[in-house]
């Protein structure tokens, strides 16, 4: 039998080396790669054509979680990836699964929940964390984009801020923001702030662990 073909990505060489043990926990063998920052994971997914699944940290140093994610999908578009965060909230789940990402997990789950969450996704199925599972069979539909305008609105940002922010004329940020609305049920920009607060959406400011 071959052994799986798994890529840790995450800046901190502990983190990495717990996650190496845990994922020996497997049925079946596994060689597990490890690089510390993104530049190291694009070459060894370049030079592994073989394998198998990505635990990709979100937060790493000198890039989003998301614009890795988008550089390994485009690349690797068979190649799932399974994001791993301090901070998991459910804007979060819906802008890394609309980014192709295969599953996100905390990193306060423990060993049991990795290692379903693994075989999950490589069984081609997509890994939610069981609390918010229900959220996303309900939540707002809405783009990338327009979670980038809402995590912007939560900050409290003038549709003025936000176009300059995201380089977006202003009759695009008000088409987002109306958007938003619709998605939200909500008529105005402080009931949509209040309704985004109270499911669990997090404002731009909030960071990753």
């Amino acid at each position: 039998m071959n052994a799986l073909q798994i890529l840790v990505v995450d800046d901190h060489a502990l983190v990495r080396e717990g996650l190496c043990q845990i994922l020996q926990g497997l049925d079946e063998p596994v060689d597990v790669l490890q690089s510390p920052h993104c530049t190291h994971a694009f070459e060894l997914a370049t030079l592994h054509p073989d394998l198998d699944l990505v635990l990709l940290d979100y937060d790493l140093p000198g890039m989003n979680g998301l614009d890795p994610l988008k550089v390994l999908g485009q690349a690797h578009p068979e190649l799932p990836i399974l994001m791993l965060s301090g901070l998991v909230n459910p804007q979060m789940v819906h802008t890394a699964l609309a980014s192709g990402a295969a599953g996100i997990l905390s990193k306060s789950g423990d060993s049991l929940e990795l290692l379903s969450a693994v075989r999950l996704v490589l069984a081609g199925e997509v890994y939610v964390p069981v609390d918010l599972l229900a959220f996303t069979k309900t939540r707002p539909q809405f783009t990338l984009r327009q979670g980038e305008v809402l995590a912007l609105l939560l900050d409290g940002r003038s549709n003025k801020n936000i176009s300059d922010a995201l380089a977006l004329s202003d009759d695009t940020v008000k088409n987002h923001v109306t958007a938003l609305l619709r998605a939200f049920n909500v008529n105005n920009r402080v009931q949509l702030v209040l309704a985004a607060s109270r499911q669990g959406y997090a404002p731009s400011s909030a960071a990753s662990i």
